[in-house]
């Protein structure tokens, strides 16, 4: 193809929706990964799309977004390419988040009730409703809220599928090129990316790397504040239906916005299409290690159990693990760099990314075109202290 208008470092889920938000705005795109296609952080997700765990503010309003935009984008995927390129096992399921204890009851109500006032459907139910949505609960929930706009997608078919429409609008998607840097204009904007392959020439780089982001725009000349964050996941043998739902403990929304470095696990469960059973979810930043702690794990499966007793029967089929990318302040890093003109970033989602991929490839590609931004862009710019501030060990 010629000359690419646009290179996208990196092939997960956003790099995937910010190449197929820019193809459909009429730009050539290329797609840069060191390896397969949605191969990292992308294949160690849960594919959630949620609202649910998100606190009200620039997030929630993102997530709001992202979940109105996925039907729309996977019907008109669908029309374009077909079922058999456009299937990614969407399921609009909704989420339930229960209190176990006393204690955690009343902050769980308080915060559904802020989440409301941001638009979102929260319905406050009894332990006894909540058990008419998942009869194997546990029977000491002190408090539920149903979470109808909740859904999950089979994140690898997600990103593959975007990445499909890259192609079929004459765009590429290479592998084996890692990402080294940028090249530079006498004008000091960029003028392409180096790669383990050679030089490919561009206008404009989107710093779409995850995890390893912080790494790429340091070797670009504009270090960002992202860093990685580790977790892990159980998969039990394939069973009956069992859990119907997203559900998890009132404690993992506190998880996922604490900036605490050790670890912390909370409960997540819920099913697969295959019918194998999710069992998350831990946070620890510990750097690149990619080590599997059973300690870990049995303390996952330990708080699975005390959520649906009758997983203490399931066997555990496998268990993986993955690299998130984390932003001190809990928000995503979406736009241009404003030290390097041409270089753009969408990182920082840390374990929404898949959620909120939709949007971020949408609002990218406005900035890009300079279109009126379809979301509030200023909260995830690319020059706040947060994220160009002193980068920690």
């Amino acid at each position: 193809m010629a000359q690419p208008d646009v290179v996208v470092a990196g092939a997960g889920v956003i790099g995937a929706a910010c190449a197929e938000a820019l193809s459909a705005a009429g730009l050539r795109v290329v797609v840069l990964d060191r390896g397969a296609p949605a191969s990292g952080t992308t294949a160690a997700g849960e594919g959630n799309v949620l609202v649910s765990d998100k606190v009200p503010g620039p997030e929630l309003e993102l997530a709001k977004a992202s979940r109105a935009l996925w039907p729309e984008l996977l019907a008109g995927l669908r029309v374009e390419l077909g079922d058999e390129l456009a299937g990614v096992e969407w399921d609009p399921k909704g989420g339930l988040v229960v209190a176990t204890a006393e204690a955690a009851a009343g902050p769980l109500r308080e915060f559904a009730a802020a989440q409301r006032q941001s638009g979102v459907d929260a319905v406050e139910l009894s332990p006894v409703e909540a058990r008419a949505l998942e009869p194997l609960l546990t029977k000491g929930i002190t408090a539920a809220v149903h979470y109808p706009e909740d859904a999950q997608l089979q994140p690898v078919l997600a990103a593959t599928t975007l990445l499909a429409a890259v192609r079929a609008r004459g765009g590429e998607v290479r592998s084996g090129h890692t990402v080294l840097g940028v090249t530079t204009n006498a004008g000091g904007a960029v003028s392409g990316v180096r790669t383990s392959q050679g030089v490919v020439s561009c206008a404009a780089v989107v710093n779409a790397c995850g995890p390893w982001a912080g790494e790429f725009a340091a070797a670009a000349g504009a270090p960002i504040n992202v860093l990685p964050r580790r977790g892990l996941v159980l998969v039990t043998a394939p069973l009956p239906e069992s859990v119907r739902h997203k559900v998890y403990d009132a404690d993992y929304v506190g998880a996922t916005v604490s900036g605490d470095a050790d670890l912390q696990t909370s409960t997540v469960v819920e099913s697969t299409r295959a019918g194998t059973v999710l069992i998350g979810s831990s946070r620890e930043r510990v750097g690149f290690d990619e080590t599997v702690r059973v300690d870990v794990l049995a303390e996952l499966a330990g708080k699975a159990i005390g959520l649906f007793p009758f997983l203490a029967d399931v066997p555990v089929m496998r268990a993986y693990g993955g690299f998130r990318p984390y932003a001190p302040d809990h928000l995503p890093v979406i736009g241009e760099d404003p030290r390097l003109p041409g270089l753009w970033h969408a990182t920082g989602h840390e374990g929404a990314g898949i959620g909120l991929a939709a949007a971020t490839g949408r609002l990218l590609a406005d900035l890009h075109q300079g279109r009126k931004s379809f979301v509030d862009a200023e909260p995830f710019r690319v020059d706040r202290p947060a994220v160009t501030g002193e980068v920690p060990a």
